[in-house]
């Protein structure tokens, strides 16, 4: 075993020394040290780029460093001189590649050739773009129905691309729009869209700075948002509070010291991220925040009764929501018993959450995918909303509802119409502007688009970035699915597991990344993103492109559309020659980019607005809705519990700190105190004894389903962790596996990723990881 791997306690704060020694790793593991470094500093800077990690807003403050950690691993992950060109894959099989790591794959290089899968050598061989585009033509064409093909989406892709890419889907005949936000934020846009009548957060980058509490649920910032560790630390320095709902401990949640920062660095110091730290059951949150509403009606009541000040605010909730009274006669038909065992806190504990709650005047709810992988997620974050509507916290500054997005444009290309379930506005504006009849059946989202895959009901998949075949749960069958394809292709700028599990024949088409300057016909070409502030930003690529044969995504995207339909329903070239070209037609049919190209204009971009902010409620009544839903009776399946099994523990899978999404650039989970592993399973030490297992043991990991089929991963290694007893967690995509294709939300059809009921089993042969302490 390397001496590498090995765990050891991580007691320093966030950021700090730690975040600069892996900015200068990954920066020198580039092997463009000072280019990169020029390149780095326009990160987020008005004329810039936009960093092609996280969703997470610009602050509006001026500086020459305006990129966290993580953001400087992806620049520099995108931006290495490695290639993998057609030499590579003449000296590397498939079957070969497909034993490797995923952190080695795609640690190869940027690709730099279109390249074609030879079944019969088992080689990927060098292809032109025009017999690329051919290909897919070729097949597109001959399918005996549009919704046979599966148009994949990763969050990636800019507003451009993506608008270019729906228009060409639906003029083809289809709506089959598989995403990555059906994988993560689905049940927000569902649940706040039934409640407020917008699916977005209504939250903007001030409102964090005015607040008087914010509330960070079920999210690691400190990994997955660094930069919002920042606004975190500033609000308690200013004397909000900071209350952090997590089973984990994070290190980013507790304290960070920023590297931005030479006084703070030399003198060693950091600030603390909360004033409050809770640590709920998984799946224990609609309880946390029922609870809550339980004691605040509680005490609203007393305060009528005694004639003092009301808790809730009625003037609000007179003018602005319906459904009051049913919300209520939920609220008060849960009883304590159920609230205080389903959330995991004691009675006490709600009860300090609630009065810090009732004390702020001005409250912003954060979350992520902790509230959203569940299968009562839209429940969950519907109780969330009614809470900020009880209290008026909803459509004023320094308060609301703030959904934290993962993929740098994630919630820009829902914007653009990448949904499977569009709505008709969306559909009659395209219809009228393009003149053709769009497609209105619903299609298919990533669960049903893996289904139909595996049932050969669907025999393409085009996938405009992302990892998908490691990025969807239950692993083997995924790929299964993917495999019986006639034809696999993929739109990436880096080598991933996807690539290697081809359909029949296959395609890897490489583009330019974020960083990468974008020369059309008309000259160098910007691109716009949408942050999960509902800030759109113009980017421009800094570096010459890795390779003269690269091509944008948009770029590819319309050779694709026009091999297939020819110049309809636009002259595709005409489109691409000059981006501002795209936008006009963006603005032509998506509300609030109207003078699209105007807009950009202004530094740091416009914001797109926001019904709900400004509390217009576009909901059937006109007003916001409360939603009354019942605590679940359980929250392992029912036909788990029928067959008699009882986890030994419940797993959550999660990001290591060198990870973003499925993209790995590094073995090190610094924050964690994991170092060289990825195999590893967190669990309270209690639990391991308990179980019969010793900490660094390797342990199968087991999920229970009841179709028959076993799901395990092998060989992890236990690692003692202060996280609540019962509890566990893991490491996506590894994890993957154990998530049952059908384990997915009610409404949302999002993987329950972080509830798998699991047992743990002796691995064989047996060893022990060394832990440091």
């Amino acid at each position: 075993m390397s001496q590498k791997e090995h765990i050891r306690d991580y007691k320093a704060p966030a950021g700090g020394w730690g975040a600069l020694r892996s900015v200068t790793k990954s920066w020198l593991g580039s092997e463009n040290a000072f280019r990169n470094l020029r390149t780095m500093l326009k990160t987020n800077q008005n004329g810039g780029f936009d960093c092609p990690g996280c969703a997470w807003g610009e602050s509006p403050e001026n500086g020459m460093v305006k990129f966290c950690e993580n953001g400087a691993k992806a620049v520099n992950w995108e931006a290495t001189s490695r290639r993998v060109d057609p030499a590579f894959f003449a000296q590397y099989r498939v079957s070969d590649l497909a034993k490797q790591t995923d952190y080695w794959l795609e640690d190869q290089g940027r690709l730099t050739h279109p390249m074609r899968y030879d079944a019969e050598t088992d080689h990927y061989v060098e292809t032109s773009w025009n017999e690329a585009f051919a290909l897919v033509a070729k097949h597109l064409n001959e399918l005996d129905s549009p919704d046979q093909a599966e148009f994949y989406t990763s969050g990636r892709a800019s507003n451009e691309a993506a608008f270019l890419y729906q228009l060409f889907v639906r003029a083809f005949g289809t709506n089959n729009f598989p995403d990555c936000s059906n994988m993560c934020h689905e049940a927000s846009a569902i649940a706040m869209s039934d409640t407020i009548g917008v699916g977005k957060g209504t939250v903007v980058f001030q409102d964090l700075e005015e607040a008087d509490a914010i509330f960070v649920i079920g999210q690691n910032p400190g990994t997955n948002h660094p930069r919002m560790l920042e606004p975190l630390r500033a609000a308690v320095k200013r004397g909000a509070q900071v209350i952090c709902l997590n089973p984990l401990k994070e290190r980013g949640l507790e304290r960070f010291q920023n590297p931005q920062l030479p006084v703070e660095m030399l003198r060693n110091g950091s600030e603390p991220t909360n004033t409050a730290f809770f640590r709920p059951a998984l799946g224990g949150d609609m309880a946390v925040f029922r609870g809550m509403a339980k004691f605040l009606l509680s005490w609203d009541r007393e305060a009528q009764e005694k004639g003092e000040p009301a808790v809730l605010d009625h003037a609000f909730i007179q003018e602005h929501t319906c459904g009051l009274d049913d919300y209520l006669n939920a609220v008060d038909a849960t009883c304590w018993d159920h609230i205080v065992e389903q959330s995991g806190l004691t009675l006490e504990e709600i009860e300090v959450l609630a009065r810090m709650y009732r004390r702020a005047d001005k409250v912003v709810m954060c979350w992520a995918m902790g509230l959203t992988q569940h299968r009562h997620s839209v429940p969950i974050i519907q109780e969330v909303v009614n809470l900020q509507l009880l209290r008026g916290n909803v459509g004023k500054p320094g308060a609301g509802l703030s959904p934290v997005r993962g993929h740098s444009n994630v919630q820009g290309d829902r914007t653009m119409g990448i949904n499977e379930h569009p709505p008709e506005a969306l559909l009659n504006a395209l219809e009228k502007r393009f003149q053709f009849e769009v497609p209105r059946m619903h299609g298919h989202n990533t669960v049903q688009a893996i289904q139909a895959m595996e049932e050969k009901r669907a025999k393409v998949f085009l996938g405009l970035g992302g990892n998908f075949a490691q990025a969807t749960p239950d692993t083997p069958r995924t790929h299964r699915a993917l495999r019986s394809c006639e034809l696999t292709v993929h739109i990436a700028t880096k080598l991933n597991r996807s690539h290697l599990v081809t359909g029949r024949n296959a395609l890897i088409l490489p583009c330019l990344g974020r960083t990468e300057i974008d020369m059309q016909a008309e000259g160098p070409q910007g691109v716009t993103v949408e942050d999960t502030f509902s800030m759109v930003h113009i980017s421009y690529g800094q570096l010459k492109p890795r390779s003269p044969m690269l091509r944008s995504e948009t770029s590819i995207v319309a050779g694709i559309a026009k091999a297939t339909l020819g110049n309809h329903p636009i002259d595709w070239d005409w489109a691409v020659a000059d981006y501002s070209r795209i936008r006009d037609l963006i603005a032509d049919t998506i509300p609030g980019f109207e003078n699209f190209n105007e807009k950009l204009k202004h530094p740091g971009g416009f914001h797109l607005g926001n019904t709900a902010a400004n509390r217009v409620w576009n909901t059937p009544s006109g007003k916001a809705q409360f939603r009354a839903t019942t605590l679940p009776t359980q929250l392992v399946n029912e036909s788990v519990l029928e067959k008699g099994d009882k986890p030994d523990l419940i797993l959550q899978t999660m990001r290591a700190h060198d990870q973003y999404n499925t993209t790995v650039y590094g073995l090190d989970d610094r924050y964690r105190g994991v170092f060289g592993l990825r195999d590893v399973v967190f669990a309270n030490e209690a639990d391991i004894r308990r179980l019969g297992f010793e900490p660094g043991e390797k342990v199968d990991l087991v999920s229970l389903w009841d179709d028959g089929r076993e799901r395990r991963v092998s060989d992890f290694v236990l690692v003692a962790y202060d996280i609540p007893p019962g509890q566990a967690a893991a490491y996506y995509p590894e994890t993957n596996p154990l998530v049952p294709l059908e384990s997915y939300g009610d409404r949302t059809f999002t993987p329950t990723s972080k509830f798998i009921a699991v047992k743990l089993e002796k691995a064989k042969p047996s060893a022990v990881i060394p832990t440091q302490q």
